[in-house]
């Protein structure tokens, strides 16, 4: 998980639980998972640091434009974004700085207290 944090750029919250990674090597690029949980008073401020282009919006489309036989976050034993009622994305950059070239943000409210931030990026 460490490598995907540090080739994102990003860091892990101290509040963030249940954090999960991985990296899919592709033919054009690959993609670079990275999902946890916060507790949702945390959410806003952890986002304010990426920099969303927009602010979070309810799905519409799928996450990352990926269809759903790609399922990357299944290969982490996540439930799809697209899956998730109430789920709210936003891209966060494209280009990116680095060696980034998209990067995207999805957030599911799990309960009452914590919600579940997707992250998922092409380098």
């Amino acid at each position: 998980m460490d490598s995907v944090v540090q080739r994102l750029h990003l860091h892990l919250p101290p509040t963030a639980t249940d954090g999960r990674a991985a990296q899919r090597n592709g033919f054009q690029g690959d993609d670079l998972l990275l999902s946890f949980v916060l507790p949702t008073t945390d959410v806003d401020g952890y986002l304010a640091q990426l920099k969303p282009e927009r602010p979070l919006e309810p799905s519409k489309i799928p996450f990352a434009g990926e269809s759903v036989p790609a399922a990357p976050f299944t290969h982490v034993g996540l439930p799809e974004p697209d899956s998730v009622p109430g789920i709210r994305k936003a891209q966060v950059c494209a280009p990116c700085a680095n060696d980034i070239g998209q990067l995207h943000v999805a957030v599911a409210q799990l309960d009452a207290r914590t919600s579940r931030v997707y992250i998922k990026a092409v380098a």
